[in-house]
C-alpha cells in the first residue's frame, strides 16, 4: 500500500520517513482513523525512526487540538510521606513516623500553603500522599474542608487510587463510601497516580503490597460512574517490558471505552536517584519521546496526553509537543515526589515561562482549569 493513496494529510518529508520505515499500512489506520493493535503498538516500538512515528502522532494531536497546548497554575501538597507500602521505586516514602525526614504535615500547616496563594490566581491544587497507619479518615475530609474554606473556588484533584484502596481496606469502608465522603468534603476529582505498570510480573517486582491493577481500574471505574472526571498515568523506563507498557495502555483504553472518565494520559519518566532501582540506567529521551508519542496513537479515545515536564525536563518536554504532546501540565508550585527521586527541573515555573516555553515550539498557549475550560482570569 502507498500513502500515495490516502488523502495527503502528512508533509511529503513524513510520508518518505513513513514508507522508509515500513510503516505505511500503521499510517492508513491512522489517517483513517481506525484503532491500533497490539502488533501495531509493538512495531511502532521496534522501529529506529522516531520522525515516523512522532510525524504519526503529531498529525492526530493537531487532528484533535491543531496547535492549542494547554497548562494550568496548580499548587502540590503532599501532606505526608509516611507510608505502609514498599514500592522499590519510591524515594518519596518513609516506612514509620519518627524515620529521619518523614514528616506529616498538621492541618494548619497543609492550609497554610493555601494561605500563601491568598492573592494569586491557582485554579487547582493537587494533594497525593503516602498510606500513613497513623492518621484517622477524618485527616483527609477535615483537610479538604479546611482547603475548600480557605480558597472555594479551588479544584482538589487528589488521592490516587492507591490511597482510596488503602483507606477502604484501614477504615472498613467501600470504594464508593471512601469516594462519596471525600466528595462530600470538597474532593473533585481524581489524579492518575499509582498506576505504575498493571502487568503483574512488573507490578509484583515493583509495587507488591499496594492496589493490583484490577482494583485501580474498579476505582477509576467506581469515581466516573459518580460524576468524577479522573487522569491516569504510566511509570515507564524501569523494569518493565515493551508488550507490559503497550498492556497498560490497552486496559486504560478499554476502561475509557466503557465509562469515558479519564482526561488525561501521563507517562512518567522512572528516576532511579535514591531508591533501591538506583542502578537501573533511566529511559533515554528517544525512549520517551517515542512512549509519548506511541501513547497518543494506541490512546485514541483519551482526549489529552500530558507530559508532566518535572519529570522529563524543560527542554524534552517541549518537544513533546512535536510528537502527540498537547499538554504540559502547570506551574507545580512545590512538587516533592519526583524531586526526591533526582529530577533537577526547577521547583515551579512561573505562567510567562510556561507560555513562553510553547511559543518557542510554535504552539498556542492555553490556560485551562483542571476540567479543560479556558481559565477564566487567564490573562492575569
Amino acid at each position: 500500500m502507498s500513502l500515495a493513496t490516502i488523502e495527503p494529510a502528512l508533509p511529503a518529508i513524513a510520508m518518505r520517513a513513513i514508507e522508509r520505515a515500513g510503516l505505511t499500512d500503521i499510517a492508513h489506520k491512522v489517517l483513517q482513523g481506525e484503532r491500533l493493535t497490539m502488533a501495531d503498538g509493538q512495531r511502532l516500538y521496534q522501529t529506529a525512526d522516531l520522525a515516523a512515528v512522532g510525524a504519526l502522532a503529531n498529525f492526530v494531536r493537531e487532528k484533535r487540538h491543531g496547535d492549542l497546548t494547554y497548562f494550568n497554575r496548580n499548587q502540590h501538597i503532599n501532606a505526608t510521606n509516611v507510608c505502609e507500602a514498599t514500592c522499590i521505586f519510591c524515594s518519596f516514602s518513609r516506612l514509620k513516623t519518627g524515620d529521619p525526614n518523614a514528616y506529616t504535615m498538621t492541618l494548619k500547616q497543609a492550609v497554610h500553603r493555601i494561605e500563601q496563594l491568598r492573592d494569586s490566581f491557582v485554579t487547582e491544587v493537587h494533594i497525593v500522599n503516602g498510606l500513613n497507619p497513623d492518621l484517622p479518615f477524618s485527616y483527609y475530609t477535615d483537610l479538604l474542608r479546611a482547603i475548600k474554606t480557605e480558597r472555594p473556588d479551588l479544584h482538589i484533584k487528589g488521592f490516587t487510587a492507591v490511597e482510596i484502596f488503602y483507606y477502604s481496606g484501614k477504615y472498613g469502608m467501600t470504594y464508593e463510601e471512601v469516594l462519596v465522603a471525600l466528595m462530600d468534603a470538597g474532593l473533585d476529582s481524581l489524579p492518575g497516580g499509582g498506576a505504575e505498570i498493571f502487568h503483574p510480573r512488573a507490578r509484583r517486582k515493583l509495587c507488591h503490597d499496594k492496589v493490583d491493577a484490577d482494583g485501580w481500574i474498579e476505582i477509576h471505574r467506581v469515581a466516573h460512574g459518580l460524576g468524577m472526571r479522573t487522569n491516569a498515568t504510566m511509570l515507564f523506563g524501569s523494569i518493565e517490558t515493551i508488550d507490559e507498557r503497550l498492556d497498560h495502555m490497552l486496559r486504560l483504553r478499554s476502561l475509557q471505552d466503557e465509562t469515558g472518565g479519564f482526561q488525561t494520559f501521563i507517562p512518567l519518566k522512572f528516576h532511579a536517584d535514591n531508591n533501591a532501582l538506583r542502578n537501573l540506567r533511566e529511559a533515554t529521551g528517544f525512549d520517551c519521546l517515542r512512549t509519548l508519542a506511541i501513547s497518543r496513537l494506541m490512546l485514541d479515545n483519551f482526549p489529552h496526553i500530558k507530559a508532566y515536564w518535572p519529570m522529563l525536563g524543560v527542554d524534552l518536554a517541549q518537544m513533546s509537543l512535536s510528537f502527540g504532546v498537547n499538554d504540559l501540565d502547570g506551574t507545580v508550585r512545590e512538587e516533592r515526589i519526583y524531586h526526591m527521586a533526582g529530577a533537577d527541573t526547577p521547583q515551579g515555573l512561573t505562567r510567562p515561562q510556561l507560555i513562553a516555553l510553547i511559543e518557542r515550539s510554535g504552539r498556542i498557549p492555553v490556560e485551562r482549569d483542571t476540567l479543560y475550560h479556558v481559565a477564566a482570569e487567564a490573562s492575569q
